[in-house]
């Protein structure tokens, strides 16, 4: 489906445009979806295996850093035909590694599907923000928080088919199996409705015939902010529940719900975000959700109760997860259209730096210390988000036209 580009504001979104808006939130939905899946099986995969906690943790610092890779390629395919062809790749792909874990029969296997898995995850992430970013501009206006709603939702469902599947005993092999045909059905469906975008949509060019030209200083600064995120989003994902049990000494059940609040208030954060965007401007949205996060934070390094932690997580939610998918979109301003999807794949890469921060500095300085003053580490990333509140002024990013950088 190639789809014109209109005049931001000018021309309202065709039925076709429609369509391809919903195709890609279901993308969303399928990464957040299998994303889910395979993390909530982590424990089942550990006892299958014989493994330890560390080498789990292995297993997902491993898949972050391929992602990186598969972001690259989802760059290579975007800009020689169109992020529709690596957004469906990208599924393909993890549907595949899916498959390729379930039936996995020892260890080499398992991390030979979990890195192909990777590759994948980085192409998706990509390959789906790249459609949000020229989806939005086709609209006109503020939508991208509401495709990573999608994501969420994603999760959501994701996490509970595995409860389902666990509930009703069926085997680990199956429930990935299912999910992966899931991935793969949807993947059919949604493929030919999706935007096609790229150097030959946009501005009639060939593969390479310009080179990537980007604001540099606005780059980094919106690069870092998504890399601080990611980082909080890794922390309250992974340590949460940790933090519960260990410090607060919480039940199981109890622990469990730090992460509910924190994506049950996340839902509430990306559906209200764009919204907030249109009354008041990205700058106003990313100062305020990130002085959200570190009061958030702040009630949860200081509280003496599992109640008072988890309203914490709750509040970070209303926050925090709302400046992902500003950063995609003031990125989208960083480059003329037939360049865009370069800088969102480029951009993505400081998804996993986050994710590998989040893992490894918070962990580590818990292992050495305790949790509590791990989860002040967090809470300086939040501050750091205010600071960096500028970076999303919409005018800026297309107004660097000084401080170019030709990069690749």
């Amino acid at each position: 489906m190639t789809l014109p580009t209109p005049d931001r504001g000018t021309t309202p979104p065709t039925p076709a445009q429609r369509t391809a808006r919903v195709s890609a939130s279901v993308g969303f939905g399928l990464q957040g979806f299998f994303l889910a899946v395979l993390l909530t099986q982590l424990p089942q995969f550990k006892d299958k295996y014989g493994f330890d906690d560390t080498t789990i943790a292995l297993v997902v610092v491993m898949a972050s850093v391929v992602a990186g890779g598969g972001s690259v390629l989802a760059e290579y395919v975007a800009t020689r035909a169109n992020s529709k062809t690596a957004l469906r790749a990208g599924l393909a792909v993890i549907a595949v590694a899916g498959l390729g874990i379930a039936l996995s029969p020892s260890t080499i296997p398992f991390f030979v599907g979990f890195a192909v898995y990777g590759i994948g995850l980085g192409m998706v992430d990509a390959g789906t923000n790249m459609q949000a970013v020229a989806i939005q501009r086709c609209y006109g206006r503020s939508i991208l928080s509401s495709f990573h709603a999608i994501w969420s939702v994603g999760a959501i469902i994701g996490a509970l088919f595995v409860s389902l599947c666990e509930a009703v005993d069926v085997s680990l092999l199956v429930s990935i199996a299912l999910a992966s045909l899931v991935v793969a059905g949807a993947t059919a469906a949604i493929g030919p409705r999706l935007l096609a975008t790229g150097p030959e949509v946009e501005a009639g060019l060939g593969a390479g015939a310009t080179p990537l030209v980007i604001p540099w200083r606005p780059f980094l600064a919106l690069g870092i902010a998504m890399a601080l995120f990611f980082a909080i989003d890794f922390s309250v994902g992974n340590w949460s529940a940790l933090y519960l049990k260990d410090v607060l000494f919480a039940s199981s059940s109890t622990a469990a719900l730090a992460v509910a609040a924190y994506q049950g208030a996340g839902l509430i954060s990306r559906f209200t975000g764009d919204h907030w965007v249109r009354r008041h401007g990205e700058v106003a949205v990313v100062r305020v959700g990130a002085a959200i996060a570190v009061l958030g934070f702040v009630v949860v390094v200081f509280a003496h109760s599992p109640v008072v932690a988890i309203v914490g997580f709750l509040v970070i939610g209303l926050g925090a997860p709302v400046i992902a998918p500003l950063c995609f979109s003031a990125a989208g301003r960083l480059a003329p259209p037939e360049q865009t999807d370069a800088v969102i794949a480029r951009l993505n890469l400081f998804n996993y730096a986050g994710t590998i921060i989040g893992g490894g500095v918070v962990g580590g300085i818990a292992a050495v210390t305790d949790m509590r003053i791990g989860f002040a580490i967090p809470l300086v990333f939040a501050v750091g988000l205010i600071l960096l509140a500028p970076a999303f002024h919409p005018e800026r990013a297309t107004e660097a036209a000084s401080e170019v950088d030709h990069v690749g």
